[in-house]
């Protein structure tokens, strides 16, 4: 991981990591794209989890911290 996953951060998440976890199969494992392809910022951390808002008009959402990248 090239930072750390901190509050403030800008992130995407790691498909790999996302969509073999026990949240995939919790859920509908199909993930929208901008989980992966756009930029989110953690707003929060509790734990292993980071509240991440995407900049798209959608909810925030919870992630395990390591299925995040530090965003370029």
């Amino acid at each position: 991981m090239a930072g750390k996953v901190k509050k403030g951060a800008l992130v995407r998440a790691v498909r790999e990591k996302l969509e073999n976890s026990l949240e995939a199969t919790a859920s509908d494992p199909r993930f929208p794209s901008y989980l992966f392809n756009s930029k989110g910022e953690v707003l929060e951390t509790q734990g292993d989890y980071a509240f991440v808002k995407f900049y798209v008009a959608t909810p925030g959402i919870w992630l395990r911290i390591d299925q995040l990248e530090v965003a370029d």
